[in-house]
């Protein structure tokens, strides 16, 4: 008769802490993709995709195919900050996606050819050249002698080397990727696109941050995927990601778009690479946007001077590296800040470890950039 009661008392006991556990189980709060969930105030409506206009200043193409939201899976742990300076921001839904399109490793070679080509000093009319090595491909109403002048012309932004947050890195098309070598030939299957942060544009921007943050000068990297699962919209989605980040590091004056390009005659791809100091890597261009009275950007100027000295900077340490600014009637969100562009590093031709070297030599581009502007505004304040 004991037993019998005391077994009964532990039932009880049981059936109580499991349905008191049960209730203290927190419900998970939706994450809005391509916002960060923490700095929505508790009412803010969410954007509905289908809602969002198409951009009409992007080349590239949508994906077609029926869109749909991945399962959300957890993320593997995210690795150890490389250093106090780098602070990297990422959304809980964004990193949910890392493992949603995982990156082909296997290619059978089938889609066409790869040539690698070094795209080196243009001819033509919109072609000038810059005082100190580079060029710029004008398509503006600019004439070439007057946009020359106005090259000269040094950036005006408030930089420190001290830690404090100067550069913002950031990814529209965070998805782009690269071939895993160069065969010469790239499968008719892959679509040059992961959610890998290891295989796609965050790992390039990964290798600038870390040159920059050697350097002493402070670097937000926001790490969002901005263009999956739905790619339209996607310059929307990192508008909204870099008015959060200067509304948090207001100090932010460099803002860098970074993406790779699309190079593609029929089935062939072509890759711009560089020899720099024997080792092979993928070549940049620099997108400098002109306004021609509709984008809303009053002070493009300002972004072109920043263009301008960073491509003399690079062919000055790394001749041959870049291919010329263009500078066109573009926006890419280059009115948020007086120091934007939008970088393209390589192609999809290009290897991983191509683009991951040119991120390594644009971040080492930026941070003299940056310290010969504070050495020279330091000896005018002297």
């Amino acid at each position: 008769m004991k037993t019998s009661i005391r077994q009964t008392v532990l039932l009880c006991g049981t059936l109580c802490t499991a349905i008191t556990g049960w209730k203290m189980l927190p419900a998970m709060d939706a994450v809005q993709i391509g916002t960060y969930a923490e700095q929505q105030p508790d009412d803010a409506a969410a954007i509905p995709v289908s809602e969002i206009p198409p951009l009409s200043d992007t080349a590239y193409p949508a994906e077609s195919g029926i869109v749909t939201q991945p399962d959300v899976q957890a993320p593997p742990e995210p690795p150890p900050p490389v250093s106090a300076n780098i602070i990297n921001l990422e959304s809980e839904g964004s990193a949910a996606m890392w493992l949603a399109r995982p990156y082909q490793e296997t290619q059978s070679g089938d889609g066409g050819e790869i040539v690698c080509k070094h795209f080196g000093m243009q001819n033509g009319d919109p072609f000038f050249a810059l005082p100190a090595g580079g060029q710029v491909r004008n398509t503006t109403f600019w004439n070439n002698q007057e946009l020359l002048e106005e090259s000269r012309i040094k950036p005006e932004l408030p930089l420190k080397i001290d830690g404090t947050p100067m550069v913002l890195i950031y990814h529209t098309h965070t998805t782009e990727s690269y071939v895993s070598d160069q065969s010469g030939h790239y499968d008719a299957s892959f679509n040059f696109r992961t959610t890998d942060p290891e295989k796609n544009m965050v790992m390039v921007g990964n290798a600038i941050a870390e040159q920059l943050a050697a350097a002493g000068i402070g670097v937000v990297h926001a790490k969002e995927i901005h263009d999956y699962p739905v790619w339209t919209g996607s310059y929307h989605n990192s508008a909204v990601t870099i008015q959060s980040v200067l509304e948090q590091y207001p100090s932010v004056c460099i803002a860098l778009d970074i993406h790779r390009d699309a190079i593609t005659n029929g089935t062939t791809v072509t890759a711009p690479v560089a020899d720099i100091n024997g080792r092979q890597s993928a070549q940049i261009m620099i997108i400098s946007g002109c306004d021609d009275g509709t984008m809303d950007m009053p002070e493009y100027r300002k972004n072109f001077h920043l263009a301008s000295m960073l491509q003399q900077t690079a062919e000055t340490m790394f001749p041959g590296f870049t291919r010329p600014i263009l500078f066109d009637y573009r926006k890419y969100n280059q009115n948020l800040t007086n120091g934007s562009l939008l970088i393209e590093v390589g192609s999809q031709g290009n290897t991983l470890e191509e683009a991951r070297f040119a991120g390594e030599c644009t971040g080492k581009v930026l941070a003299e950039t940056i310290r010969t502007l504070c050495s020279e505004s330091a000896a005018t304040e002297n």
